[in-house]
């Protein structure tokens, strides 16, 4: 080949290594030479979080679980949800996984984030109640704690999976520091309001807000309304309850004032956040009351049973009898639906 003929191939070439090197560069910047990416796939898994280069993450869709099918079957334990153990053992005893599972943290404590994704993994809504034991109402109300509230919401963010929240349950009783004998109705509101507008304004839109008074009978007459942060605040209104062995006996003379003085000011639905039955001849009868009385009622959505030992021992296993009862109601397939199949 003549040195004429070799010039004329390699000026042939040159637009066909352009060419090559064009292709190259568009497949490199579609991310081909790395992991690839799905550009029709599905949203990111709830609880991801999103890379400095990753997709953004749809935030999770509490409305589903607002107005459910079903009923919720929760639970109080000890010890979660630093451990599931007790979940684990729970579940065993009851033929069924709860799909609610409350723990307790101070106002002022971190958010267990790897504790509250496990609940979640383990088909249960998280149930968090916040209990301002210090600082005051009106200090939070005021903003003295936002830094706290900031970083608990962010972290709320960042998890990106349901939970409920109770701000200062039992307001209305007089054994809190936030209760009608040492905090004033209107600082409690005041504080509700201003911690649920920092997590709007953190984007913590996977919370679930539940008021929960106690139950008014046998209480001192409080007028519930004045507790109520309005229901732009509030998604679920809930109470706390027990039967006891001197207290009322049934669904109707036990929850029924509470619920027809909440209907009074707003149609939320109602959600018993704590009840359990004392410990004596009647237990048996109370859990079936319960399971026919969540049952019948369309806008009660569920209960949590208190299973820790306080004051009484309200632990269902230690009465074999309402056990073998509680289990059998428990099979229910309205009671503790998969909550991970609501979205």
């Amino acid at each position: 080949m003549t040195a004429h003929d070799q010039g004329a191939v390699s000026r042939r070439a040159l637009p066909l290594l352009a060419l090559l090197v064009a292709c190259l560069v568009v497949i490199t910047g579609c991310g081909l030479t790395g992991a690839s990416k799905d550009p029709g796939g599905s949203a990111a898994e709830p609880g991801a979080t999103a890379g400095a280069d990753a997709e953004p993450v749809t935030p999770y869709d509490v409305s589903p679980l607002l107005k459910p099918k079903g009923k919720y079957l929760g639970v109080a334990l000890d010890g979660v949800p630093r451990s599931l153990k007790a979940f684990d053992s729970y579940s065993k005893r009851i033929g069924k996984e709860p799909n609610v599972l409350e723990y307790y943290a101070a106002f002022g404590d971190g958010f267990d984030t790897s504790g509250v994704r496990k609940i979640y993994q383990a088909g249960a809504l998280p149930f968090m109640a916040w209990e301002p034991f210090k600082p005051s109402l009106k200090s939070i109300a005021a903003g003295k704690s936002d830094a706290y509230v900031e970083k608990m919401a962010k972290d709320i963010v960042h998890l990106n999976l349901p939970i409920a929240i109770s701000f200062g349950h039992e307001m209305n009783g007089d054994w809190y520091p936030w209760g009608r004998t040492k905090a004033d109705p209107a600082d409690f509101v005041k504080a509700w309001r201003h911690i649920h507008d920092i997590f709007q304004d953190a984007g913590a839109t996977n919370v679930i807000w539940v008021w929960t008074p106690n139950i008014i009978n046998p209480m001192p007459k409080v007028d519930l309304e004045q507790y109520y942060p309005g229901d732009a605040y509030v998604d679920w209104a809930g109470m706390i309850g027990y039967y006891t062995v001197t207290g009322a006996k049934t669904f109707d003379t036990l929850y029924g004032p509470t619920i027809d003085e909440i209907r009074t000011f707003t149609k939320k639905s109602i959600f018993i956040a704590e009840t359990a039955s004392q410990e004596g001849e009647r237990r048996r009868v109370d859990v079936n009351d319960l399971f026919d009385g969540v049952e019948a009622s369309d806008d009660v959505i569920g209960f949590i049973w208190f299973n820790i030992p306080k004051r009484a021992d309200w632990r269902i296993e230690i009465s074999p009898l309402a056990l073998a009862e509680y289990r059998k109601r428990a099979q229910d397939s309205d009671f503790g639906f998969d909550i991970r199949k609501q979205q």
